[in-house]
């Protein structure tokens, strides 16, 4: 399987839980509509807490700001994904999840990257 990890800063101006809102309930029924057509096999949010926790660990590591979330999307195969790449409905359902992007995410402050997992305890 290859993972497209996607680690997500909201929009200045925007609350956490506006960006979460939005993220969970508006953002991920338009990407599960659009799974079929993008190859998504498996879709995952992670929320970051708002909790002293948080902050007192990022501190103690001098770890820079976190993140409001992070999007986990898996997909079959580098092949599997690369078949798709042409097509005209790929390219208009990409658009329209980056269109919906756009509202939310500071995309200029958020990292995406295609990995694999190596798994070391499960």
């Amino acid at each position: 399987m290859l993972k497209l990890t996607f680690c997500l800063h909201r929009l200045p101006g925007m609350s956490r839980d506006a960006f979460q809102d939005y993220w969970y309930n508006t953002h991920a029924p338009l990407v599960a509509r659009l799974a079929d057509t993008l190859g998504i096999k498996r879709y995952v949010q992670t929320h970051a807490l708002n909790h002293p926790f948080n902050d007192a660990t990022r501190q103690s590591r001098g770890a820079p700001e976190s993140y409001d979330g992070i999007a986990e999307l898996w997909f079959e195969s580098w092949e599997s994904l690369l078949e798709t790449a042409n097509d005209p409905a790929t390219a208009a359902a990409g658009n329209e999840l980056l269109e919906d992007e756009k509202k939310f995410i500071d995309l200029s402050r958020s990292p995406i990257w295609f990995n694999e997992e190596k798994v070391i305890v499960s």
